[in-house]
């Protein structure tokens, strides 16, 4: 029984000494604590270049944490910090920029019939652009076919091709060249944006979908 109540005691004097010395390190003034990169504890009534370096805890009298500063940032680190955080606001703006489109887009587009419409009417302006692009490839085309033609009888003839018709047709395929470009990039751009209409309707379904839930 007695060896028992001796345990207990021990065992109740162990339990206290963080607590008295906590008591005791309020009494001595202590205001600041900090756990080193061993995991041990401090209290200290200044900071020291420990604490910066891990952070601390600012605590009362009572020995009550009042506020946490955290540890100094390497240049590094810092410019990491600033990095992310960065990346964190354009990625919230950029959410709050879809949030304010998609709010736009079903007031303008109050029912798919609409919006439907919408998405064939840029199709349709892009068809004409198109087809205005075929035309002046085959206007140029046409155009240098002539110059060909022209070039074609001098050779016919063994004689020499001016110098002006040399310089017109090779002006004449840029042109057909160029446009040859333009048409593709707009075949492109159709293909691109049929593509991206498939998307665009299935994203605005779902958000009538949301909308209409009660």
């Amino acid at each position: 029984m007695r060896k028992s109540l001796s345990i207990l005691i021990i065992a109740a004097l162990l339990a206290a000494a963080p607590l008295c010395a906590m008591q005791a390190a309020s009494s001595n003034g202590v205001r600041y604590k900090w756990v080193d990169g061993k995991g041990q504890l401090h209290f200290s009534d200044s900071l020291s270049p420990d604490a910066l370096k891990y952070g601390y805890d600012v605590v009362n009298d009572q020995g009550l944490v009042v506020s946490h500063v955290q540890r100094q940032l390497s240049s590094e680190e810092r410019a990491a910090a600033q990095k992310q955080a960065a990346l964190q606001a354009a990625a919230q703006r950029a959410a709050q920029d879809r949030a304010r489109a998609d709010e736009q887009m079903l007031s303008t587009y109050p029912d798919e019939a609409a919006y439907k419409a919408a998405l064939q009417q840029t199709l349709a302006n892009m068809d004409q652009q198109i087809h205005t692009s075929k035309l002046n490839l085959r206007s140029q085309e046409q155009a240098l076919t002539e110059l060909l033609g022209r070039g074609a009888e001098f050779e016919h003839n063994k004689q020499p091709l001016p110098k002006f018709l040399q310089d017109g047709i090779a002006k004449q395929r840029g042109v057909v060249s160029e446009l040859q470009a333009v048409l593709q990039r707009q075949l492109a751009q159709r293909e691109q944006a049929t593509q991206a209409q498939v998307q665009q309707l299935a994203h605005y379904r779902a958000l009538q979908a949301a909308q209409n839930q009660p």
